[in-house]
C-alpha cells in the first residue's frame, strides 16, 4: 500500500539521519574527550609539579625544624643530669648509692637537718635519643609510708631493698633521733639481723629485738600508738602541724623519728593488729612515726582487713609477675631497679659507726638556767597558777632569790615538758599534797632530787621551807648538802640507817603534833592562816627520803613504827605544811609501804622502770614508764596515777661544778641575809665513822673556863648514835660491873673509841687529879710497835696535859699492882678519891695477863711477895667498880678474850662495844647474833643495866688540829685553876 511505503521510507530516511546523528555525535565526543584528556593531562602534570615542589619545601622544612629541635632538645636533656646533680647535692648520701666513693669516709650527720628524699634504687625514662637514669627516692620522713609488694622470690630482692633503706636511714639521720621496731614473724629476726647489732650501743635503737608473736606483735603497734597519741595530746595539739614544726622549737627534747619494719605482712597479724598498722600509716607520719612494709601478696589477709586501705596512705612499690612498679602516676612506666645492701665491710662500719656515735647524742640535756628562763615565762603567762610566786628567781642572779612564799603552795620547776613548758613539783594543791618518785638504776633519779632541792632552795628562804633529807643508798647524794650547809636543812643524812630514819621520822611525828596544838590554839586550819592570824613564819616542811624502802627491809619493831609515822605524816601533814616525797629504784618486794598510804600520794614521778614498776607507781592501768627511753625522761602525774593525768618531760641538767657553785652561792647569800642554818642542824654520815669534832657537849666541856670538880659518875663519849639523840657514852658508876669491854679486829677503830674516851674524861675531870700515887687515867698501851699510830698514846697524851699514865709490856706488873693494892686500900677503908680509869689497848697481846694458870680470887693481902697479875687484874675487874676504879678494855676477838683474863670476869664488863664479828661471837658477847649484819663503822653499845643495846657509829681518830686546839683549851683550864 502506497500510504505504508511511504510511511516506511519516512522511518528509514528518519533512522538514516538518526544514524548520522548519532555518528556525528560520536565523533565530536571523541574529539571532545581526546581535547579534555589532553587537557586533564596537562593540569595533573602542573600539578604534580607543583605537588612536587611544595612536598620538597615542606620537607625541607621539617627537616630544618626538626634538627633544631633534636639540637634544643640534646642541648637541654643534657643539661638535666647536671642540673639534678646539683639539686641533689645537699642531699648527700641520701641519694648516693652504695659505690659512691663519699661511703668510704662516712661519718654521721653532724647537723639536726633530716634529708626530705631516701633512695631505694634507680629509675630510667627511655627517650627518642636517650636514656636518663635518676635516684628513685620516695619522701619517707616528712611523707609518706613505704610499702613493698611481693612474692615468692620476687620478696627476696625486696627484703635487700628494705636493708639498704634502713641502712641509708640510719646513716643519714642525725644519731639517736631515728628507732626502729622491727617485726619480722616468718624470719625471726633475719631479716634485719644486721641492724641488730645496735643493740649493743643502744637497745633502744632497735626497741629491744626482732619481735615475732601474735602478742609481742599487737604489743609493739600498742606502744606506738600510744606514742602518737601522746604526741598529738601533749606537744601537737592544734598548735604545730607535724613533728617537724614541734621539733623545731623543742631544741634538746625533740622527739625522734620511729621507723615501724614490717616484714612479711600479714604473717601473725591478727585483725587489731592490722588495724593498727593501717591507723599508724595515717596518722604517723604527723607525729614521726613511719611504716616500712614488705606485703607477702601470696597470703591471705587477716578477716575485714582491705588492703586498699593500708595502699592509699602509702608510697607503692610492686611487683607486676616481671619487675618492680613504682606505683605511681609519674614513675609507673619508667623502669625501676631496686637497690641491693652495700658489702658487709661497709654495712658492718656504718652500724659501728651510728652505735658509737649514739652513745653520746643520746644524752639530753637540759640546761638548768634554760629551765628557768622557760620557767619565768610560764609565771608571767599563768600567773594565777603559781600563788606566792611573783616570778621565778634567775640562777645567775642571787637577788631575785627567796622571793617566793610558801603559804598556799610549795611549787619547784623540775624540767622541760615540750618545747615551751616547764614541769613543776607542785604540792599544796587539792589532793596533791605528797609524792612518789619511782626508778631503776641510771634513770636520773638523783639527778631529778638535787634539781628539785636546788630549785626549792633559790626560790624559797629557809623561813619559808624546811628540808629533811634522808638517802639511804650507798652513795654520798646528799652529802654535798652538808658540805655546803644548805640553810633549808634540817637534817641531813647520807647512806642512813633505819635507826636514824625512823628517829627523823619520830621527830616530825612530834613536829606533827605540835603543829597541831598550834593551829587548834589559834583556831585555823590551813598554814597560811597560822601565818597571817599568829605572825609567825612556819615553814612548810618536805621530808625527801630516798630509797624508803629500806625501812621495810625487815618485819622488825622499826618497820612497823617506819609504817605507822609515815601514814600519819601522808595523811595529816596536809594540813600542816608538811609534805612527803619518796624515792625508790623500785615499789616491788615483799616489804613495802602500805598500799593504803600510797594511794594517798596523788603525785608520782615514774623514770625508765620496768612494766611491772609503772603499774606500781602510776596505776595498775597505766605502764607508760615502760616506754620511757632516755635517763631524765620522766612523767609526771598528780592524779594518783591515772592514764589520763599523764606528762612527759625531761629532768633538767645540773652539772656537778654547777651544782657546788649554787649551794656555795647559796651558802654565802644566808651568810649576806642573815639566814644561818640551825644549831639543830643534823648531818649523819653512815659512809664515814663519827667525828669526834662534832660532839657538842665534849666541845662544851673543853671550852668551859673553870676546872670541873671531878664527879663520882662520869661518862665516856663513844660514838654517834644511829638516831636523834646525844652521843652514845659510857657511864661509870661505882657498883660492880660498871667497866667498859671493847671488842673488834679494828685496831684504829678501837683507837679511836679509847681516845674519844680519854679525852671525855680528861675534859670532865680537869687535867691531871691525882689522890694517890696512882694517875686519875692509865694505859696499858699493847699495839703494835710497828704500826703506823705506835706513839699515839704518847702524842695524844702531850696534847692532854700530860694528865695519862702510859706503860707498856715491862710496866705492866708495876701498874697492874699499884692499882690492886688502891682497890684494896679503898676496900678497906683506909683511903678514898677520885675515879681511876684503867685502859687496856689491845688485851689479845698482853700475855702476862692471861690466866690459864692464875686463880680467880680476891686480893689477899697474905699472897705471895710476888703476886700474879693475872689475878691483880680479875680482882681489879671484879672489886675496883665499887670504889671508883674502872677498867676499860680492847681485845680483838671473842677467841682472844677467853683467853685472858678468866672467862669468869667477862660478866665483870656490864657494858660492851661490839664492832663485825660472826653471829656466834655476837650472840655469846650481848646475846644476839646482830653484831654479824654491822657493816664498816658500825658498833653496838650494849648496857646490862639499862637493858639497852644500840647501834652507833664510833669516832674516828681526831684530826691534828683539833687535838691541837683541845690541848690549849686544857691548858687554858689549868691555868686557870692556879
Amino acid at each position: 500500500m502506497p500510504a505504508q511505503r511511504d510511511l516506511i521510507r519516512a522511518i528509514e530516511s528518519h533512522a538514516a539521519r538518526l544514524v548520522q546523528a548519532v555518528g556525528s555525535a560520536r565523533y565530536w565526543r571523541d574529539v571532545w574527550l581526546k581535547e579534555t584528556e589532553q587537557a586533564q593531562t596537562a593540569r595533573v602534570t602542573q600539578a604534580n609539579a607543583e605537588r612536587e615542589r611544595a612536598q620538597a619545601a615542606a620537607e625541607r622544612q621539617h627537616k630544618q625544624t626538626m634538627e633544631q629541635a633534636t639540637a634544643e632538645y640534646q642541648t637541654r636533656t643534657s643539661a638535666l643530669v647536671p642540673e639534678l646533680n646539683v639539686a641533689f647535692a645537699p642531699l648527700g648520701l641520701s641519694l648516693a648509692p652504695f659505690d659512691d666513693t663519699r661511703w668510704q669516709s662516712f661519718s654521721p650527720a653532724a647537723d639536726s637537718k633530716i634529708p626530705p628524699l631516701t633512695r631505694i634504687g634507680a629509675l630510667t625514662e627511655s627517650l627518642s635519643f636517650q636514656k636518663i637514669t635518676l635516684p628513685a627516692a620516695p619522701p619517707l620522713i616528712g611523707g609518706r609510708p613505704l610499702v613493698f609488694k611481693a612474692a615468692d622470690s620476687s620478696k627476696i630482692t625486696a627484703a635487700h631493698a628494705l636493708q639498704s633503706l634502713l641502712l641509708r636511714l640510719l646513716a643519714t639521720i642525725p644519731p639517736a633521733k631515728l628507732r626502729f621496731t622491727f617485726l619480722d614473724p616468718i624470719g625471726l629476726g633475719q631479716n634485719v639481723a644486721p641492724f641488730m647489732h645496735l643493740a649493743d650501743y643502744d637497745e633502744q635503737l632497735v626497741t629491744g629485738k626482732a619481735w615475732t608473736e601474735p602478742n609481742h606483735i599487737e604489743q609493739r603497734l600498742a606502744d606506738l600508738t600510744e606514742h602518737m597519741e601522746n604526741v598529738i595530746q601533749k606537744y601537737l595539739r592544734n598548735q604545730y602541724a607535724s613533728i617537724e614544726d614541734y621539733n623545731a622549737q623543742a631544741g634538746e627534747v625533740a622527739e625522734p623519728y620511729r621507723v615501724l619494719v614490717v616484714m612479711d605482712f600479714p604473717a601473725n597479724f591478727s585483725e587489731t593488729a592490722a588495724r593498727r598498722l593501717v591507723s599508724i600509716a595515717q596518722n604517723g607520719p604527723r607525729c614521726g612515726v613511719y611504716a616500712i612494709v614488705l606485703a607477702d601478696t601470696s597470703k591471705q589477709l587477716p578477716y575485714n582487713f582491705n588492703m586498699a586501705d593500708l595502699e592509699r596512705a602509702s608510697t607503692v612499690i610492686g611487683w607486676d609477675g616481671k619487675r618492680f612498679v613504682w606505683q605511681d602516676d609519674d614513675f609507673k612506666d619508667c623502669l625501676l631497679e631496686l637497690d641491693a645492701p652495700p658489702d658487709k665491710e661497709l654495712f658492718d662500719r656504718i652500724i659501728q659507726t651510728v652505735g658509737e656515735a649514739t652513745k653520746e647524742a643520746s644524752k639530753v640535756e637540759v640546761a638548768f638556767e634554760r629551765m628557768f628562763d622557760l620557767y619565768a615565762q610560764q609565771i608571767k603567762s599563768f600567773s594565777k597558777e603559781y600563788p606566792g610566786l611573783s616570778d621565778a628567781p634567775n640562777p645567775m642572779q642571787p637577788a631575785t632569790w627567796w622571793r617566793g612564799e610558801t603559804d598556799k603552795r610549795l611549787i619547784a620547776p623540775l624540767g622541760r615538758s615540750g618545747a615551751k613548758k616547764v614541769q613543776c613539783l607542785d604540792l599544796g594543791k587539792s589532793t596533791a599534797q605528797h609524792a612518789l618518785i619511782a626508778g631503776k638504776t641510771g634513770s636520773g633519779k638523783s639527778t631529778l632530787l638535787h634539781t628539785l632541792i636546788t630549785s626549792v632552795a633559790l626560790t624559797y628562804s629557809p623561813d619559808e621551807l624546811e628540808l629533811y633529807l634522808i638517802d639511804f643508798k650507798k652513795g654520798v647524794e646528799f652529802k654535798t648538802y652538808a658540805a655546803n650547809q644548805l640553810p633549808h636543812a634540817r637534817v641531813i643524812a647520807i647512806e642512813s640507817e633505819r635507826e636514824f630514819g625512823l628517829s627523823v621520822l619520830q621527830g616530825l611525828d612530834a613536829e606533827l603534833k605540835r603543829r597541831g596544838d598550834l593551829f587548834r590554839k589559834t583556831q585555823v586550819d590551813e598554814l597560811g592562816d597560822y601565818r597571817e592570824k599568829s605572825g609567825q613564819s612556819l615553814p612548810r616542811v618536805l621530808l625527801l627520803v630516798d630509797e624508803f624502802q629500806e625501812f621495810f627491809t625487815e618485819d622488825d619493831p622499826i618497820a612497823s613504827q617506819s609504817a605507822q609515822i609515815l601514814d600519819r605524816l601522808v595523811r595529816q601533814g596536809r594540813a600542816f605544811g608538811m609534805h612527803v616525797l619518796l624515792g625508790s629504784q623500785t615499789l616491788a618486794g615483799a616489804y613495802s609501804l602500805a598500799r593504803s598510804t600510797i594511794d594517798q600520794m596523788a603525785v608520782r614521778i615514774a623514770l625508765q622502770c620496768s612494766e611491772a614498776d609503772s603499774r606500781l607507781i602510776l596505776a595498775d592501768d597505766n605502764p607508760a614508764a615502760r616506754l620511757l627511753s632516755r635517763p631524765g625522761e620522766a612523767i609526771y602525774n598528780s592524779s594518783n596515777g591515772t592514764v589520763e593525768g599523764n606528762n612527759r618531760f625531761q629532768v633538767a641538767w645540773l652539772t656537778d661544778e654547777q651544782h657546788e657553785k649554787y649551794l656555795a652561792q647559796i651558802q654565802e647569800f644566808a651568810k649576806k641575809t642573815e639566814h644561818f642554818p640551825p644549831q639543830s642542824q643534823l648531818i649523819f654520815e653512815g659512809n664515814a665513822p663519827a667525828e669526834i669534832e662534832k660532839n657538842r657537849p665534849l666541845h662544851d666541856a673543853l671550852s668551859a673556863t673553870a676546872t670541873p670538880t671531878p664527879a663520882a659518875t662520869m661518862s665516856a663519849w663513844l660514838g654517834e648514835p644511829i638516831a636523834i639523840r646525844p652521843p652514845i657514852a659510857a657511864t661509870f658508876r661505882r657498883q660492880s660491873g660498871s667497866n667498859l669491854l671493847v671488842v673488834g679486829q679494828s685496831d684504829e677503830a678501837a683507837l679511836g673509841t679509847f681516845t674519844a674516851a680519854l679525852t671525855s674524861l680528861v675534859a670532865q675531870s680537869g687535867a691531871a687529879n691525882r689522890v694517890s700515887p696512882i694517875a686519875n687515867l692509865n694505859v696499858l698501851d699493847f699495839g703494835a710497835v710497828d704500826g703506823p699510830n705506835a706513839n699515839f698514846f704518847q702524842h695524844l697524851n702531850e696534847n692532854l696535859v700530860n694528865a695519862i699514865n702510859i706503860g707498856r709490856r715491862r710496866e705492866l706488873a708495876t701498874m697492874i699492882d699499884q692499882l690492886a693494892q688502891e682497890t684494896q686500900r679503898r676496900l678497906d677503908g683506909e683511903a678514898g678519891g677520885a675515879p681511876i680509869y684503867l685502859f687496856v689497848y689491845g688485851l689479845q697481846r698482853a700475855r702476862d695477863l692471861r690466866s690459864e694458870d692464875a686463880t680467880y680470887s680476891s686480893y689477899d693481902a697474905n699472897a705471895s711477895a710476888a703476886p700474879n697479875p693475872a689475878q691483880q687484874f680479875n680482882t681489879i675487874l671484879r672489886e675496883g667498880p665499887d670504889v671508883g676504879i674502872f677498867t676499860i678494855v680492847w681485845c680483838d676477838t671473842l677467841t682472844n678474850l677467853n683467853r685472858a683474863p678468866d672467862r669468869r670476869a667477862l660478866r665483870e664488863f656490864a657494858m660492851r662495844v661490839v664492832m663485825q664479828m660472826s653471829g656466834e661471837d655476837s650472840a655469846n658477847l650481848i646475846d644476839t647474833p646482830t653484831a654479824s649484819k654491822l657493816g664498816p663503822y658500825r658498833a653496838l653499845f650494849y648496857s646490862e643495866e639499862e637493858g639497852r643495846l644500840e647501834k652507833f657509829r664510833p669516832y674516828a681518830l681526831p684530826t691534828k688540829e683539833w687535838l691541837t686546839w683541845a690541848g690549849e683549851r686544857l691548858k687554858e683550864k689549868r691555868a686557870a685553876s692556879v
